[in-house]
Formats: structure tokens, C-alpha cells, sequence
């Protein structure tokens, strides 16, 4: 007797999820839609979308289209039945954004910053995230979860075990933040939360295999394989920033020597610069203006990052490569050399079919991918709770 109300259940919960996925996918539906596309028997979809009602993640509005007979009353999926944050941890900035249940953002916040020692991260995230929960509307769920990617090896768990360029080693900032509000939080490295982010919202939707590369003042590479993320077996995946292109090369923060992100990132690129500029920002501007010495610091690092993309198609043979994160703001002047260096160097099979794309989401790309996470494990628990 245990075994089938055990199993009753368990059928229960996937037909939940089921029928919010749905729901989300192809509002506005009809129950009688729900049914026919499921496959689900009517008086079961109707209890189902009772429940999801009662909750308040679906809401009815006024009558569809009708095929004869009754019109039929149209369901919708309730997308500000809360919200959730997603933060993007750079070397040099903290991004932060509030978003719906269907990942648009309402409030953002951006700082720039100059030193990264994990409490003054810690306390510019804390005042963000009171901001933006201080503006958010009001709504059944409130916060559903928060967010954080981070340039560096997360584990599964959530520790932050290693972030070179932060200079972090074993930080545990899951369990910080989940403390401190008490809502579930999801760390991930934030090139994974990068794929995630144009898988869903932008320029990977329509690929299968695609392999993002997140260009800021380190490289990390986000894998998504069939249309899964790509994780590794402890969650390690992507770290080709890392990988070795000079083997007498330039001293990596890593402890290593010769590392693609020494020679290809906005930290080599502005390294190389003669006047020292600032920001990536500055020599935008200068290379805007026409300036031969921007300009050609741009195609090199450019060059660099095809030789390293070279080598993950040449490993992957992906449907697309997207290129993220903050040197994607350089488009203009990295675009060519890039596909040129790919060009005369990627093996001609693998080119065949191959797109290469600059991130659609900018610099909201990884904000948005951990703010997807969050909202996809609330749906998930949400429909479950049967």
C-alpha cells in the first residue's frame, strides 16, 4: 500500500511541473489545451490548475477564442508572483539585478570598484541587495531566491574554493548570504552563468552546443552540451582561461605561466597599453576617435582571443561560440581579428556551420543566467509540492 500512494505522489509532482511548464511555454492556454498537449485527463489538469491557482503562480483571464461551444477561460503564468536577484561579482564591478519569474529586469544596480578583498565585496552586496529589496513591489513570494556568479572554481556545494582575481580562497558565500536572508542562494561560476543566461534570454536560444566565452579581466568559458550546462564532475568545467598557449609565457594569477587570459583578457589588454588607461572604458573612447594606438591594441587582444577560441572548437566542434562579458563592449574592434585568426587556424570541418556570435544580453548575461537558476529551483519546488 505504502509503495503506490508513494508513487501516487511522486506522479502527482511531475504532472504539477508539467502543467506550469506548460503554462509558462505557451501562455496564454486553456485547461482544455493543457490536457490535449499533455496528454493529462481533464478532471486532473483542472485539480492541478486549482492548486497552481491557489498559489498564485498562474492567474484566469477573460474568455479565448472559442471553437465552438463554450469560450474557454485562458490561463496565465503569474510572473510578478515574486521576484529574484542575480549579482555579478567582476574584478572590477558588482552588477546587481532585480527580475520577474520570467527573468525581465525591474531594478538594477552597478558599481565600479578597485579592491576585492571579500568583505568590502561582501558589504557592496549587502547594500545592494537591501536596495533593491527596499524597491521591489509587493508580492506573495517576495524574494524566491538570490543569485551570485563569481569568476572562479565554485563547487557544487557552493563554495567559492579558489577565484584568482579576487584573490578569494574557500570563501563561503552561500552560506553568508543564506544567513543573512533567508532564502535559498545559488553561487555559480559566472561563466556558466553566462551560457545559462544566452541560452535562455539570448543569442544561444536556438543552438544546441554552444560554448560562451566570458572576456573580462580574466577568461572563463560557460559549455552547454545538448542544451545542458555542462558542469564537470565537481563543477569545475570551463576553466580555459587557464589554459597554456606560451609555455615560457607571462606569470598567470593561477601560480602557472603562459595562460590564454595573460594575453587575451581586459587585464592583458590594458597591461599592454602605453599611457595606462584607466578602463576599458577609456580606450573605447580613444578608439572611437580614431586612435591607431587603441585601435591596435584591440585587434591584438582580439588575435589572442581567436587563437584560444581556435582550440575550443577544434576540442567541441560547437554549433556557436558567444562571446560575453565586458570585452564583448569592444565588438567593434575585436570582431574581425577574432574571425580571421579562426579562420586561417580552426580546422575547415569544424567551421562549416559554425556561428560566432557577441553576447545579446551584454553585460547582464551572467546577472541574468543566476537569476534564471533561482527562479527555475522555486518553479521546480513550487510544482513539487504536491
Amino acid at each position: 500500500m505504502e509503495t503506490i500512494t508513494w508513487n501516487q505522489q511522486v506522479v502527482k509532482k511531475n504532472n504539477k511541473a508539467l502543467v506550469l511548464q506548460l503554462i509558462m511555454e505557451k501562455e496564454p492556454i486553456s485547461r482544455a489545451d493543457i490536457a490535449q498537449i499533455s496528454g493529462l485527463n481533464k478532471t486532473t489538469v483542472s485539480s492541478l490548475v486549482n492548486e497552481l491557482l491557489e498559489e498564485e503562480l498562474i492567474y484566469e483571464s477573460g474568455a479565448g477564442e472559442s471553437s465552438g461551444g463554450r469560450r474557454p477561460v485562458i490561463l496565465h503564468f503569474n510572473k510578478v508572483a515574486g521576484y529574484a536577484i542575480g549579482i555579478d561579482i567582476g574584478v572590477n564591478y558588482v552588477l546587481s539585478v532585480l527580475t520577474d519569474l520570467k527573468g525581465n529586469i525591474l531594478i538594477e544596480r552597478n558599481q565600479f570598484v578597485n579592491r576585492t578583498p571579500y568583505p568590502s565585496i561582501m558589504s557592496i552586496v549587502q547594500n545592494m541587495i537591501q536596495a533593491l529589496m527596499d524597491e521591489m513591489p509587493g508580492s506573495r513570494y517576495g524574494i524566491v531566491g538570490i543569485g551570485v556568479g563569481v569568476p572562479g572554481i565554485v563547487h557544487k556545494e557552493g563554495v567559492i574554493l579558489l577565484a584568482p582575481n579576487l584573490g578569494w580562497t574557500n570563501i563561503q558565500l552561500k552560506n553568508d548570504l543564506e544567513k543573512l536572508y533567508q532564502v535559498p542562494v545559488i553561487i555559480e561560476n559566472e561563466a556558466n552563468a553566462g551560457a545559462f543566461g544566452e541560452q535562455q534570454f539570448g543569442a544561444g536560444q536556438d543552438f544546441q552546443n554552444i560554448i560562451y566565452v566570458s572576456a573580462g579581466i580574466g577568461i572563463g568559458v560557460g559549455i552547454i552540451l545538448n542544451k545542458e550546462l555542462y558542469q564537470g564532475k565537481n563543477g569545475f568545467s570551463g576553466e580555459m582561461g587557464h589554459m597554456i598557449i606560451d609555455h615560457n609565457g607571462k606569470p598567470c594569477s593561477c601560480g602557472s605561466r603562459g595562460c590564454w587570459e595573460t594575453y587575451a583578457s581586459e587585464h592583458a589588454l590594458l597591461e599592454m597599453a602605453d599611457n595606462k588607461p584607466d578602463s576599458l572604458e577609456a580606450l573605447i573612447e580613444e578608439a572611437k576617435n580614431g586612435k591607431e594606438n587603441a585601435q591596435n591594441l584591440f585587434n591584438q587582444i582580439g588575435i589572442y582571443l581567436g587563437y584560444g577560441i581556435n582550440n575550443i572548437i577544434n576540442t567541441f566542434n560547437p554549433d556557436q561560440i558567444i562571446i560575453g562579458n565586458r570585452l564583448a563592449l569592444a565588438k567593434e574592434w575585436i570582431e574581425q581579428p577574432i574571425r580571421t585568426t579562426i579562420k586561417s587556424h580552426a580546422l575547415e570541418y569544424n567551421q562549416n556551420e559554425l556561428q560566432v556570435d557577441f553576447s545579446k544580453l551584454e553585460k547582464y548575461s551572467a546577472a541574468l543566467g543566476v537569476s534564471a537558476f533561482v527562479i527555475e529551483n522555486f518553479i521546480t519546488g513550487k510544482a513539487k509540492m504536491a
